[in-house]
Order: structure tokens, then sequence, then C-alpha cells
């Protein structure tokens, strides 16, 4: 089943339209107070909570393409506020307790985005609802259980129940599902509708946004484009996906593909067969897991990891996905919405977000240099990018708050490893990790050591 559209950076752009024409680029020379590299989510939130707390700060970003053109108008629209990275890690650099308000934190940005949607008239679908993480063998309900205990045990606790299978069944008709651990406090979004909404806000206030206006490079006081530099004693970079794009930080985020395919709108009878009248956002206990939503208009999104890394970190312009990812998307599709399974596919199309080499998020500031950076949510920047728009603009603003005080400041680890070791290593991951499911599919008994290999193979866990 060939999808209608390919690429064109988005569905969600297909949903509302892609701009019509640019904001102008920097065309010469200029000075601010706080510069920006990249008008996605965390250049966006970074430059309204700058201006919220002054108003009077000089602030401008520059965009290689246009605002949201990034995974911020590509993303799956969870906005979850969940910690999705490795608590220990983070725990042995601080501490339990800091870990712990950093889970608290993330929490509260659902509700944050929400107030700041309504305050600004951003129509972003925004919907309250849960994630249920569906599993369909025993192998992936015991990892399943393991997981409420563990996130429990890290503060999440009030957020999680389980359900059997015949609540699951209450909710969605999805085959074989033995059970599902559902997150409450969650929301879904469109994505580029947030963004959209999210630049003209700032706009608003007074930032100035350069779009077509790459950053070919930078350093302190600086960013230089092709036809002018942006100068500011403090620079933040916020590239997320892209920073590998960037020659001088070319191994210290790996750009991971992620894509996605639409449906066409469903008629009412498949959704009477299919239920899921909660919306919410629903995924699986598989290794290489996938991501699903209803959308305001009755489609079903399906995404996973395609092809997961293109040698060289090189990136896709256009979101145009290869005929094998669409095919295992669709093949995804088929499996938990079979009455879905005759209906067209609208649109694929992908993108990349960023991964440290330990899989865990930063945000810093350096005060010798005022260079600032915020991303690696390996997946989860929805809202984590906006915990991380009012953490930067603390540490911009030269102030001690909670924000300032959590396990991710000024976190730094080691660059990935140079070709062809990258490419093996994130390749080999995602082959064990579909080996695994594979044999928990078939065998059903216990997790799969191979994901573990996997994991570890990569740091991911």
């Amino acid at each position: 089943m060939q999808p209608t559209t390919l690429g064109d950076v988005s569905f969600w752009y297909a949903d509302i339209g892609l701009p019509q024409s640019r904001r102008p680029a920097l065309r010469a020379d200029a000075q601010v107070d706080v510069a920006i590299i990249g008008a996605g989510y965390t250049g966006l939130w970074t430059a309204y909570y700058l201006k919220k707390a002054q108003p009077d700060l000089r602030v401008a970003i520059v965009e290689k393409d246009f605002a949201g053109f990034g995974a911020s108008g590509r993303n799956g629209g969870w906005c979850m506020g969940t910690f999705a990275w490795n608590h220990e890690a983070y725990a042995r650099a601080t501490s339990r307790a800091a870990v712990l308000q950093m889970v608290q934190e993330l929490e509260a940005t659902v509700a944050e985005i929400a107030r700041v949607c309504q305050a600004e008239g951003i129509d972003a679908d925004m919907l309250p609802t849960e994630e249920m993480m569906v599993a369909t063998n025993p192998a992936q309900l015991a990892r399943m259980k393991a997981e409420i205990a563990h996130r429990s045990h890290w503060g999440d606790g009030h957020r999680i129940r389980e359900l059997t299978q015949a609540e699951v069944a209450q909710r969605i008709s999805l085959p074989n599902a033995l059970g599902a651990m559902v997150v409450s406090g969650m929301a879904r979004i469109q994505p580029a509708k947030l963004v959209r909404g999210l630049a003209l806000a700032v706009e608003r206030l007074g930032v100035t946004i350069y779009e077509d206006s790459a950053a070919l490079s930078y350093d302190a006081g600086e960013i230089v484009t092709a036809h002018g530099r942006l100068m500011a004693p403090i620079i933040l970079r916020c590239t997320e996906g892209f920073t590998a794009a960037i020659a001088a930080h070319k191994r210290d985020w790996l750009p991971l593909n992620s894509a996605q395919i639409a449906t066409v709108p469903l008629p009412p009878e498949v959704w009477a067969q299919i239920g899921w009248q909660g919306h919410e956002l629903i995924g699986d206990m598989n290794n290489a897991y996938c991501y699903c939503q209803r959308t305001r208009e009755g489609r079903i999104t399906v995404g996973a990891r395609g092809v997961p890394y293109k040698f060289g970190s090189k990136i896709d312009r256009d979101g145009r996905p290869d005929a094998e990812t669409v095919r295992r998307l669709t093949a995804v599709l088929r499996q938990h919405f079979p009455a879905a399974a005759d209906y067209g596919i609208d649109h694929a199309w992908c993108g990349v977000i960023g991964v440290p080499r330990d899989w865990c998020a930063t945000v810093g500031l350096d005060p010798a240099t005022g260079l600032g950076w915020a991303g690696g949510y390996v997946g989860v920047g929805v809202s984590t990018s906006n915990l991380a728009g009012q953490t930067l603009a603390d540490l911009a603003l030269g102030k001690t708050t909670r924000r300032t005080g959590l396990p991710w400041v000024n976190r730094r680890v080691r660059q990935w490893e140079p070709e062809p070791l990258r490419w093996l290593g994130v390749h080999l991951m995602y082959r064990l990790l579909h080996i695994a499911d594979a044999r928990e599919a078939r065998l059903g008994i216990a997790p799969s050591r191979f994901a573990a290999f996997g994991n570890w193979l990569t740091g991911r866990h």
C-alpha cells in the first residue's frame, strides 16, 4: 500500500499547510543580548521565557529552514511529561533526591504547555489523555511489570497503573493484548500547530526569527551565517537532531531517524470496531517500540524506527522515508489495528531526534564563554523541551532556581565513536532489538537477552 504523499516535511504540515512565505533571513551583522540557534520547540520556549522574565531583553533566533522544520513539526504528538532516561546515571552524578525533583518538574510541563496555549491563543489540538503501553506476549508482560516497578521506585508511581486484558478491551480493541501500563497526566497534540503558534507568540513578544539563516559556525560572542553575523554575549544551541550538521559538533549527538504514517480519515464503523474513545497515546512493549495516536479528524498515525541511522550522520531534508520503512510501519498498523488495514495510507514521513552517547538529555551554559545548549531528548522532546527552555532561560539570566539545580544541568558525556563504528553499533543494536522481539513473539516466555546486549552495546541502558 503506497502512501499518497511521501515526505513534504510531515503530515502535520499537510494538515495545516506549509508556510507560504519565509521570515527574512539575516542579511547583515546584528547585535542582541541573547542569540539562539534553532527555531524548534527548545529555541522558541527559551525565547518565550526569556522575554516573559525580562521584556526589554533583545533576543533573536537563527533558523536554517523555517520555524518548526525539524522534529518539532514532525513528531508523534505525544506530550508526556515523563522521565525517559537512565535514572541511575543521573543519580550517580547528583543524588536520588535531585532525580525525583526532575521527575516532578517534567510532570508539570504538560499543564504548563496547556497554560501557555490558552494564554497565547494557540490551537494545537491539545487533548488531555493517558499513555497506554500494551503487552502482547508473556515476555512483554514481564518487561511491563518490571517497568512499572522501576518507575514507581523513581517517583512516578502515582501516575501509573496496570490494566488487565479485560480492562484493555474495554478501552480499545488490540489483538493479543494481555495487559497494559497506563500513565496519566499526558496530552495529545498536533505538533506543527504547537510550534507554529509558539513562533508567532514569541514574535509578538519582540523576538526576531531569522529563517533561511543556517549557523555555519559559532563561538563565544558570535554566530556566523552566510550573509551576516549575529553577535551576543549569550549564545544558546537548540538544534537537537540537527546538531550533527554543525561541523564542530558532528559526534556530540547522533541523529537517529524515526518515521511515521497517517491513514486516511477512518469511517465511524471502523472506529466502532476499534474503540479508542479516550484518544490514549498507544504504544507497545516491543523492544523496537511503536507510537500511535488518534488524530483530531479520525486518522491513525503510527510511528517507529525505520532505517535508524544514516552513515556519517547524514540527515534527510524533505522527510521522505524509504519503501522498507513504510512497509514496516504498515505492518505495525495492520497488526495492532486490523480494522483499519483496508484503508489507505495518506502520508509517510520521517525526521531525526538527538541521541547523546549515554542516551540522557542535557541542558547547560558555560558562564566563561556564554555558550549554552539543550537537547538530546531521545524522542520525548515535546514536553521535555518546555522544561529545557525554562531552564536555559534561568541560566542565561544568571538566576539560581530549583530548575538550575536539576541533575541534567551542565551534564557532559563523551562523543560518539567515529565512523564506521557508530553506524555499525547503532544498526547492530536495532538488529538485535528486532531479533529479540521475534524470539519473544515466538517463544513468549521471558525477555530476550539479545535486547539487553543491544542496549548495552550503544549505552542505552
